[in-house]
């Protein structure tokens, strides 16, 4: 949250305040690798390349196997394709979607009482959305 008119700061509807919206990569020990300050009203996902590139460039050749996980403002084609095409793993959270939820719902319909500790169901599957090059699997 910013105060004032602080340079760069603007209004975000999804945490309803003025604020910036910086873009983080860490790495597996949880260290910032790079990040970027932005203005407080753009696409989370927004100059993703700019910063995730450097990042790949820098481990390419030194490390085995890369692996990317991202929230689901990372759910765009086009970030899937760049991974693949640098053959780098990854996880992206997709946001709420019908079709995927009708076909884990009996997973989300809990059945008798409600128990006290967590409980955490699994399910795979494949799918492919139409704007999808080849599908995934759940």
């Amino acid at each position: 949250m910013t105060y004032g008119e602080q340079e760069g700061s603007a209004y975000n509807g999804h945490f309803g305040c003025t604020c910036y919206h910086p873009l983080f990569v860490f790495n597996q020990l949880g260290d910032v690798e790079r990040c970027a300050l932005r203005s407080g009203n753009v696409h989370s996902a927004d100059g993703w390349r700019t910063v995730l590139e450097p990042v790949i460039a820098r481990y390419h050749g030194t490390v085995k196997r890369l692996y990317f996980r991202g929230d689901a403002a990372f759910a765009h084609p086009e970030i899937y394709e760049f991974l693949e095409a640098e053959d780098i793993g990854y996880t992206i959270r997709l946001p709420a979607n019908r079709v995927l939820q009708d076909r884990i719902g009996y997973l989300l319909k809990p059945v008798g009482r409600q128990p006290h500790e967590v409980r955490r169901y699994y399910a795979s599957f494949g799918h492919q959305a139409q704007s999808w090059k080849s599908p995934g699997v759940w």
